[in-house]
C-alpha cells in the first residue's frame, strides 16, 4: 500500500514538474505559491475581483470606477509580485501585512464606489447601448474567471469610459440620437 502511494504521489509530483515546466515556472515558484501567506494574499485579490466583477455586471460600478480600481489591484499585485521576487517566491511577515493593510483600503473603496449614487446603465435602450452593456458582461466575465489581468481590465474599462463618453457627446450634438455614421463608427463598422 505504501508503495502504491510513494508511486502515486511521485506521478503527482512529476505531473506538476511537467506543468510548471510548459507553462515556464519553476518547481520552486509552484512551491512558493503554495506557501500559506502568499495564498492567503491572493485569496484576498481573487475576492477583490470577485466584488469589482459583481459591481460592474449589477452595474454599480460605472466603467470609469472599475478602471481606477482594477488599476489599483493591478498596482498591488505588482508590488506582491516584486516582494516575491526578492524573497525567492515568499513573502515575510511584514510585506503580508502590508499588502493586506492595502487591500483593505482597497476594499474600502470598492464599499464606497459600489454604494455611491453613481451607477452604469444596465437598462440599455438601444442596439449600440445593448453592445455596451454585452461588452461590460464580458469583462465582467473575464474578471470572474480570471481570464483578464487587472491592469488588462483597466485598460478595457477606460476604453469603454471614453466610448461612453464619445457616445454621449454625439448623442447631445444630435438632440439625444445617434445619426446612422455615428452609429456605425461606434459599432467599429465601415461606411461607405
Amino acid at each position: 500500500m505504501k508503495a502504491s502511494l510513494g508511486l502515486i504521489n511521485g506521478k503527482i509530483i512529476s505531473a506538476v514538474c511537467a506543468t510548471a515546466l510548459i507553462f515556464g515556472f519553476s518547481t520552486g515558484d509552484l512551491m512558493a505559491a503554495r506557501h500559506p501567506r502568499v495564498r492567503q494574499v491572493n485569496r484576498r485579490f481573487e475576492n477583490q475581483q470577485d466584488r469589482i466583477a459583481a459591481g460592474v455586471k449589477s452595474g454599480a460600478l460605472t466603467s470609469r470606477e472599475a478602471a481606477r480600481l482594477e488599476n489599483r489591484e493591478a498596482n498591488l499585485k505588482a508590488q506582491e509580485n516584486f516582494f516575491r521576487a526578492e524573497n525567492g517566491g515568499h513573502l515575510t511577515l511584514q510585506e503580508q501585512a502590508k499588502l493586506n493593510r492595502e487591500e483593505n483600503g482597497l476594499s474600502r473603496s470598492i464599499h464606497s464606489q459600489k454604494h455611491d449614487a453613481q451607477v452604469q446603465n444596465i437598462t440599455p435602450k438601444s442596439e449600440v447601448g445593448q453592445r455596451l452593456e454585452n461588452q461590460q458582461d464580458r469583462i465582467a466575465q473575464g474578471i470572474k474567471s480570471g481570464s483578464l489581468t487587472a491592469r488588462e481590465t483597466s485598460r478595457l474599462e477606460a476604453r469603454e469610459t471614453f466610448l461612453r463618453g464619445q457616445i454621449a457627446s454625439d448623442r447631445n450634438a444630435n438632440g439625444g440620437r445617434l445619426t446612422d455614421a455615428e452609429r456605425a463608427q461606434t459599432n467599429g463598422e465601415r461606411t461607405i
